[in-house]
C-alpha cells in the first residue's frame, strides 16, 4: 500500500470535483494532533473534503491502540501518512521532541510534496487539493503548498502569549539575557529577572515565564533555533489560525496582528465543533468515530466521578509529554494523599523517565477508596463533570483551554515549552486569575497546602469565580454571531477558498 512513503486511505465514493479539499498536517505529537483533528472536523462540517496526514509512526500507534478502524476515516475524511525521518520504532511513547523537530524540518518537505501530487492525480478518487492547513511548527508545508499552487494557513496550536514569547527569543538574546552563562543562573534567582517590557505580553513577565527553550547555555540549541525559526516563518503564511478567543489574550493578539498575515481566532475549538455538530447531527455522529488519542482512554473515569459529590475531586493529568522522576511522583502522591480529597490521577505508561513508575504500598493503603489511577482518559468529559473541583495540570494549551471552557480552576506545574508562559497568565490576578503555581521542586507539604486552598480557601473561591467568567466568555465567542464562528467563516472565504490551480 506504500507509495514513496505515502499511504493514502482507501474506500469511499468518488467525490464531487468542485468540493474544496484541505490537507491537514499536524506536528506528530499528541498535544498537536488533538487540536488539528478538531480543526479538520470543523472544516469537514463546513463542506471540506479532508486528508489528514499522520506520520507513519503515529499511524502504527493508532492502529495498535484502536485497531484498523481508527484510520479508516470516512468517504470525505481520509488519512494519509508520511515518514518522520527518524529510525523506525514501534514504541508506544512520545518521541524525543528535539529529535522530532529537527527531523521533520529536514526530511518531511519532499514527502508532503509527493503526497499532494498523489492526491491531485486524475485517478486519486478525491477532489483536487485546494488548500493546506499545517501546524505552525511544520512550516515546510508552506513550500509544498506554494509548489502545488494552493494557499497555506498555519495553525498555531499553543497560546497567543506563547507565540509572542517565542517571538521575543531574539530580543532576549540581543539584550544579553539569554543564552544563560552557566548552570548557576538556573538556581540563583537570575530567572526571576523582570521582563515587563515585552511587546504584547503581561507586565508581570519574568525571564522564567518565557518558553523554556530560552533557558539554554548554547546559542545553537536545537529547540531554541527550531522554535525561533518556525515562529518567524509564520510571516510567510496566507493566514495564522489560533485556538483561542479575543477576550482571553487581547494584547498578545494585537501584537501578532501587527506583524503577521491575517490572524483568525476560532476557539475554543471544542465548543465550535460542538456547535457545528448540533447543527448537523448526522455529520457530527459520523465524525465522532474519528478519534485523535494515541492512548486508549479508560472509560471508568467518568463512572467513578459519578459517585462523588460536586467539586470534591482533584483531577491530575500532566499531559502527553511531561516526564518526572520517580521521586517527584512519590512527592505528588503523598501530597494528594495528605490533602484529604478524593483524586483522579492519570499516569501515562511513559510518565516516569527512564523507569517504571513505582508508588509505595503505604500510599495505596492510605488512599484506598478515595482515588482512581488510570493511564489515560476522556479529559474534556472529566473536566466538565461536576465532581471535579480543581485541575492539577502541566498548563499545556489544550488542557488550559479545556479547563477554562469547563470553568475549572487550575494548579499549574509547567514542564517545558510555553507551559511556563501559560502558567504565568493563569496564576496572575490581573491576567486570567484562575490558578496557583506548584513549585518546580515539588514538596508534599506545599502541595497539600495548595490543594486545600484551591479546593476550599478564599483564593480557591476567587479562582473558581474567575474560571466561571472565562467559561461564559468562551461560550459567547462560540455562539451564533460570536467572534469565533464569524472568524471561521471569514477565514474559509478569504483564505482557504482563494482561487487556486484547480479553479
Amino acid at each position: 500500500m506504500a507509495n514513496n512513503g505515502i499511504v493514502p486511505a482507501v474506500g469511499g465514493d468518488k467525490q464531487q470535483q468542485h468540493q474544496p479539499h484541505a490537507v491537514c498536517v499536524p506536528f506528530p505529537a499528541q498535544g498537536h494532533v488533538t487540536p488539528m483533528v478538531k480543526l479538520a472536523k470543523i472544516l469537514h462540517c463546513k463542506g471540506f473534503h479532508i486528508t489528514f496526514v499522520n506520520t507513519e509512526y503515529n499511524h502504527r500507534r493508532l492502529i495498535r491502540t484502536r485497531g484498523p478502524s481508527a484510520v479508516a476515516g470516512l468517504p470525505s475524511f481520509r488519512f494519509a501518512t508520511i515518514p518522520d525521518g527518524l529510525p523506525e520504532s514501534d514504541a508506544d511513547a512520545t518521541q524525543d521532541p528535539a529529535s522530532l523537530c529537527d527531523s521533520t524540518m529536514r526530511t518531511c518537505a519532499p514527502h508532503l510534496k509527493r503526497l499532494l501530487d498523489v492526491l491531485d492525480a486524475p485517478d486519486s478518487g478525491v477532489p483536487p487539493v485546494t488548500c493546506v492547513v499545517a501546524d505552525n511548527v511544520m512550516s515546510f508545508s508552506l513550500d509544498a503548498a506554494k509548489e502545488a499552487g494552493v494557499p497555506c494557513a498555519l495553525f498555531w496550536t499553543a497560546s497567543a502569549c506563547g507565540f509572542m514569547g517565542y517571538r521575543h527569543f531574539q530580543f532576549l538574546m540581543d539584550e544579553g539575557l539569554a543564552p544563560l552563562r552557566d548552570e548557576q543562573q538556573l538556581t540563583n534567582g537570575y530567572l526571576d529577572t523582570p521582563v515587563g517590557w515585552a511587546r504584547g505580553m503581561s507586565k508581570h513577565m519574568r525571564l522564567r515565564d518565557f518558553p523554556s527553550f530560552i533557558y539554554t547555555m548554547q546559542r545553537g540549541d536545537v529547540l531554541l533555533d527550531f522554535m525561533k525559526r518556525e515562529v518567524e516563518r509564520a510571516d510567510a503564511a496566507d493566514a495564522v489560525i489560533l485556538n483561542t478567543f479575543d477576550e482571553l489574550e487581547p494584547a498578545a493578539l494585537d501584537a501578532m496582528r501587527a506583524i503577521l498575515p491575517p490572524v483568525y481566532t476560532i476557539g475554543p475549538l471544542s465548543l465550535v465543533l460542538e456547535r457545528l455538530a448540533v447543527a448537523a447531527p448526522d455529520a457530527g455522529a459520523a465524525l465522532g468515530t474519528i478519534r485523535a488519542s494515541l492512548w486508549k482512554e479508560d472509560l471508568t473515569c467518568v463512572r467513578w466521578l459519578d459517585d462523588r459529590p460536586a467539586r470534591s475531586v482533584v483531577y491530575v493529568n500532566y499531559g502527553c509529554i511531561t516526564t518526572m522522576t520517580n521521586e517527584e511522583m512519590v512527592e505528588f502522591a503523598w501530597g494528594l494523599a495528605g490533602s484529604g480529597y478524593d483524586f483522579l490521577w492519570i499516569i501515562r505508561p511513559d510518565l516516569v523517565k527512564g523507569e517504571t513508575a513505582v508508588l509505595p504500598p503505604e500510599f495505596v493503603e492510605a488512599t484506598n477508596g478515595r482515588c482512581l489511577m488510570a493511564s489515560w482518559c476522556e479529559q474534556e468529559a472529566v473536566l466538565r463533570h461536576e465532581a471535579v473541583g480543581v485541575f492539577l495540570t502541566h498548563a499545556g494549551w489544550n488542557s488550559t483551554t479545556e479547563s477554562l471552557s469547563a470553568g475549572v480552576p487550575m494548579l499549574c506545574w509547567p514542564f517545558f515549552a510555553e507551559q511556563q508562559t501559560n502558567c504565568r497568565y493563569a496564576c496572575t490576578e490581573d491576567e486570567w486569575g484562575v490558578g496557583m503555581e506548584v513549585a518546580g521542586d515539588v514538596r508534599r507539604e506545599a502541595l497539600v497546602a495548595r490543594i486545600r486552598e484551591a479546593m476550599a480557601g478564599e483564593k480557591g473561591k476567587e479562582m473558581r469565580r474567575r474560571a466561571e467568567e472565562w467559561k461564559e466568555a468562551a461560550v459567547r465567542a462560540t455562539q451564533p454571531g460570536g467572534r469565533a464562528l464569524t472568524n471561521l467563516d471569514d477565514m474559509i472565504r478569504d483564505v482557504l477558498l482563494l482561487p487556486s490551480k484547480s479553479s
